[in-house]
């Protein structure tokens, strides 16, 4: 039979084990880091020719598609404006050029507008276009307040670009430093050049699936550093 003194000091044994318990809960919650809460993934709007659409692959393999599978970018919500054969002045196979590809796609809730290309304007006057290029960057920017906003110049395959490509590269990087955006430079960065046969089609112009991949490497990288998803996503490895 246990005395009141045994009876008392289990009881107060009992207590203290009871506050511990209650405490642990508190103490390890304590020690957890905060979660992080993912930015919101942005809504990336590409603006462009058959370079973009998968035209020689597939629309599945073209690059904007492929986007949403990078371990990177995942989840980003990807909409693929381009359209074969336009370009800023160039209509294209449904009549539709850059910038009527902005008026219907780019919207208030767009966070990156990429502009790629577009070889399709050889043979227009130059002026024109750098007119037409300026009003299709503005009027992203108008639709698009808070969007990043990336012109990406035409790619030449060649050591020794054609001077149309290079007078077209000259306007759009003009018109994208007029209004502020991006330029980024295939040509000066020698995209595809040193591997032409792998990369590009039997067509000599459109990429193989290996070129679309190629391409995905190069724009992703642009776009993971304008995304508002990208700070909470890991770094791309270097390459």
């Amino acid at each position: 039979m246990r005395t009141s003194a045994s009876l008392q000091l289990r009881h107060r044994r009992l207590a203290t084990a009871a506050v511990l318990l209650c405490l642990v809960p508190v103490a390890a919650g304590s020690a957890r880091q905060p979660a992080i809460t993912a930015a919101p993934s942005a809504r990336v709007v590409v603006v462009g020719d058959s370079l973009s659409t998968g035209h020689g692959t597939s629309p599945e393999q073209a690059w904007p598609a492929l986007l949403r599978t990078d371990p990177v970018l995942a989840g980003v919500h990807v909409v693929n404006a381009a359209e074969n054969g336009s370009g800023y002045l160039r209509p294209g196979d449904s009549d539709g050029t850059f910038g009527s590809q902005v008026d219907q796609f780019v919207t208030p809730e767009t966070g990156v507008v990429v502009f790629f290309g577009s070889e399709n304007d050889l043979g227009y006057a130059t002026s024109a276009l750098g007119d037409a290029a300026s009003a299709a960057i503005t009027h992203a920017e108008a639709l698009a307040p808070a969007a990043k906003i990336i012109v990406v110049g035409p790619p030449s395959y060649s050591g020794d670009p054609d001077p149309g490509l290079l007078d077209i590269r000259g306007q759009l990087k003009s018109a994208a430093q007029g209004a502020g955006a991006e330029f980024v430079d295939p040509i000066a960065e020698g995209w595809i050049t040193d591997d032409v046969e792998d990369l590009i089609g039997p067509d000599g112009d459109h990429p193989t699936v290996a070129g679309q991949h190629y391409l995905l490497e190069r724009l992703a990288a642009v776009i993971e550093q304008a995304s508002p998803a990208s700070p909470a996503a890991p770094g791309r490895p270097a390459e």
